[in-house]
């Protein structure tokens, strides 16, 4: 087997408040080729991690119950770096100084509110350049 990096990472969690941008971000994600699942809030995302492998988290930050920063702290917590899916913050909240909040809080990456498909798919491809992945000649 040979190692080497796909811009295809396969299983992603999208972790959003609000339905429309679940389903919307989820037919776009599918249309790409990947597998989706989602979740309403951080507390939900933690039971799904746990249950199951995601190779990418897209983390909404503002929601009900367990934000988007609580979230990624616990799953900082729980799962060394080398051990949890690359996680991707999105929020509307697009103000100076957020971007920097979400990365020292251990987010990966960042886009704002709204997504734009440009935008969404080089943050993909950034995150799934570092996930390697097992391809047999």
């Amino acid at each position: 087997m040979s190692r080497k990096t796909t811009p295809n990472p396969g299983r992603l969690l999208v972790v959003d408040d609000n339905k429309v941008n679940r389903l919307l971000l989820g037919r776009n994600l599918e249309l790409q080729g990947h597998t989706v699942c989602f979740a309403e809030n951080g507390r939900q995302a933690l039971e799904m991690v746990r249950s199951q492998p995601f190779d990418i988290i897209l983390l909404d930050i503002q929601m009900p119950e367990m934000d988007g920063l609580e979230a990624i702290r616990q799953i900082c917590t729980r799962w060394p770096s080398g051990d949890r899916p690359r996680i991707i913050a999105m929020t509307a909240n697009a103000m100076q100084g957020d971007r920097e909040q979400c990365l020292e809080a251990g987010m990966d990456d960042y886009l704002s509110k709204p997504i734009r498909v440009e935008e969404l798919v080089a943050a993909l491809v950034r995150s799934a350049s570092i996930i390697e992945v097992d391809l047999e000649d």
